[in-house]
């Protein structure tokens, strides 16, 4: 499952931030314009408006960092005989301190002059000391700049002159799941990604910059969460990713597929965090089937009270049916035939075969 503002953040080719996208997309929505999202943000007629919760600056300078495959080794983990955890890069065991940093060589040590990765700054090695210095300088004043974004978000100077909150009598999903992450997934905290064969992936997130996205740049996992690991045992592991929002099933199998490979799990605590999302999913399962429920009683009265509309009603879902079972079948025969042509061509390559042009085509 993914939200509009993650959706929006891996498609955009500049990687922007997802939540100041959203910003100017809610924007878009209000406009009459007939201009996509992103043509209309960047070159269209949305180009000039500037947010005051969302500066344009802050928009093109909050952008979330994607790893090359190259850059992934650098917080790929791997498992030693003790079942410890140990980055693959240099075989040191991985502690989730506040003794380490991020860098452009992934994780190292909060004094290693290894420079951070910087958007606005292309980072290239040097021996020179008064180099470094530059770097720190301009890091310093990024992130003094992320810091002033960060506490612009939840500046709201009306907040004061609101009407008291009236009783809640209900809860959403959603709103639990988000309340859990801003409670827990903060600037520091160390995130976890496992891809689809499991390999495991550890970093720091960055509020804007390196999130659980970064990692594989947005494409499919198996699990993702945060994770607490000291002298490279697992102390601690939890679900939460608000990119991903996996299913608690997928964290289980994760668990399982560490197990299987052999990783200490004798201090591991689970966050509370699983037990509510676990409760989360059987609410929202409960309320689908008791919806089904009520719409298959309200139609079998239908049937008896308005047997017109109830006859209506069956013939468009059959028709809605029929139609997805037609679009899956022709996107089945156009997958086998993209295979059959990748194959003939394979084999006329390997006879030494070129393919000739018709005629009518040349």
């Amino acid at each position: 499952m993914m939200g509009l503002q993650y959706f929006l953040e891996m498609v955009d080719v500049k990687h922007r931030y997802g939540s100041n996208l959203r910003t100017y997309h809610s924007e878009w929505l209000r406009s009459e314009t007939t201009e996509n999202f992103f043509y209309w943000l960047d070159i269209g007629e949305g180009k000039n408006i500037e947010l005051d919760s969302c500066p344009r600056d802050r928009l093109e300078r909050e952008k979330v960092r994607y790893l090359s495959r190259e850059e992934r080794q650098y917080y790929l983990v791997k498992v030693d005989d003790e079942g410890r955890l140990r980055w693959a890069k240099n075989g040191v065991r991985i502690d989730t301190t506040e003794k380490f940093k991020d860098s452009i060589h992934g994780i190292v040590p909060a004094d290693d002059p290894t420079p951070a990765f910087n958007p606005e700054v292309v980072p290239r090695l040097s021996s020179s000391m008064s180099s470094i210095r530059s770097r720190s300088s301009s890091l310093s004043s990024l992130e003094s700049r992320r810091e002033a974004d960060r506490a612009a978000k939840y500046n709201d100077p009306d907040f004061d002159q609101q009407p008291p909150m009236k009783k809640i009598t209900h809860f959403s999903a959603s709103t639990i799941w988000n309340k859990m992450l801003r409670k827990s997934v903060r600037d520091g905290t160390w995130i976890f990604v496992a891809d689809t064969s499991f390999r495991l992936y550890v970093g720091i997130k960055a509020s804007g910059a390196f999130q659980h996205s970064s990692f594989l740049q947005g494409s499919r996992i198996s699990a993702a969460g945060l994770i607490k690991i000291k002298n490279g045992r697992i102390s601690s592991l939890s679900p939460l990713s608000g990119h991903y929002r996996p299913p608690t099933s997928n964290f289980r199998a994760f668990v399982r597929s560490l197990k299987e490979a052999g990783v200490d799990m004798s201090h591991v605590s689970i966050s509370k965090a699983y037990a509510v999302l676990v409760g989360l999913e059987v609410y929202v399962n409960t309320r689908k089937k008791s919806k089904k429920l009520i719409q298959d009683m309200m139609h079998r009265k239908d049937k008896v009270v308005a047997p017109e509309v109830a006859h209506q009603r069956e013939e468009e879902a059959k028709d809605t049916s029929q139609s997805a079972q037609r679009e899956r079948e022709v996107v089945q025969e156009e997958e086998a035939e993209h295979h059959e042509n990748k194959a003939a061509v394979k084999v006329m390559r390997k006879l030494k075969i070129r393919p000739s042009v018709p005629e009518q085509l040349r």
